[in-house]
């Protein structure tokens, strides 16, 4: 396998509380988007807000830069605009929060008046329109907020199962920092969270939790080790061990979502900036979150193991 890395001695653990305050950061903005996202005030994708989506057929070829062009300068920024087919066919789909709250015909009026005026084209014609209502977009929110739960629960039996206790919750942890710290980065620079989102968010959490694994994995094998050294420099030689593999995997993986960033279109771009957050921070907690988590676990056991020891009575 490439090696990027040959050799390395890094005392991540050293740096762990370091490592600890960025991340707390992190999981603070995180806190600060559920908020915001629970009570409404984030930048809500149609999915959760409500809106309209209608399927267009234009007379004149146009394309969708000249489209979003003339909903930017119209103050419908929000817009996602799509094609559908071959140019030739000149038809696209339009997907949009409702303007006028509670009135989704005054919304489409708005629509197709401001199109055929900034295009010049009066033979628009819509061939479908479909309604989220605010009901159904409560509905999906509540729904995307129980997958990320049962994702985590899932995690944490999984690694228990296939580990110790003390390594699901550090990799439960670490995997909720994960999500927390991309919710709270999108949130902040105003990203609209939608269901792409969402999508980006899940996925990235599998992703976070294989590089964990691996990293655990060899935790578990050099444990054979401890006898000669300590829990510390265990985790260190695994870490360093691995560090080579996970910048060659995270490095291609990144190769991939960095062109679907800057090519993919407007349509995924929330969704391939959560992505490419997502594997940056992911590889990041698998060094700096799981593993110094299981390090202070297994002192704290250490140390209560040895207060206990103490307070046993002396046999005479």
């Amino acid at each position: 396998m490439l090696q990027i890395l040959k050799v390395t001695n890094i005392d991540f653990i050293g740096k762990r509380w370091l490592a600890f305050i960025f991340s707390g950061l992190l999981m603070l903005s995180g806190v600060y988007a559920v908020y915001m996202i629970a009570t409404g005030k984030a930048n809500m994708g149609l999915d959760f807000s409500g809106g309209i989506s209608m399927q267009l057929k234009f007379s004149k070829e146009l394309k969708t830069d000249k489209i979003r062009e003339v909903m930017d300068k119209n103050k419908m920024p929000q817009a996602s605009i799509q094609q559908i087919g071959a140019p030739s066919d000149k038809e696209f789909l339009i997907r949009i929060k409702q303007l006028e709250k509670g009135t989704t015909t005054a919304t489409e009026q708005l629509i197709m008046d401001t199109l055929k005026k900034e295009t010049g084209d009066t033979g628009i014609t819509v061939s479908a329109v479909t309604t989220i209502e605010p009901v159904v977009s409560a509905e999906l929110k509540q729904k995307a907020g129980y997958a990320v739960f049962w994702a985590l629960v899932g995690i944490l039996v999984y690694i228990w199962l296939r580990f110790k206790f003390k390594f699901a919750v550090a990799a439960t942890v670490a995997t909720l920092h994960d999500v927390l710290a991309v919710l709270g980065i999108m949130v902040i620079i105003g990203k609209e969270i939608d269901l792409l989102v969402i999508t980006a968010v899940l996925t990235l959490a599998g992703y976070s939790l294989t590089d964990t694994v691996v990293v655990f994995d060899r935790i578990r094998e050099n444990m054979r080790f401890i006898l000669k050294t300590d829990f510390k420099q265990v985790i260190n030689n695994s870490i360093n061990e691995v560090l080579s593999r996970t910048i060659v995997t995270s490095g291609v993986t990144l190769l991939v979502v960095v062109s679907l960033f800057l090519f993919g279109g407007e349509v995924i771009h929330s969704f391939s900036l959560a992505l490419l957050m997502g594997i940056v921070i992911g590889t990041y907690s698998s060094i700096f979150v799981a593993s110094p988590i299981v390090f202070e676990w297994e002192q704290f056991e250490k140390k209560r193991l040895i207060k206990n020891n103490s307070n046993q009575p002396k046999q005479s």
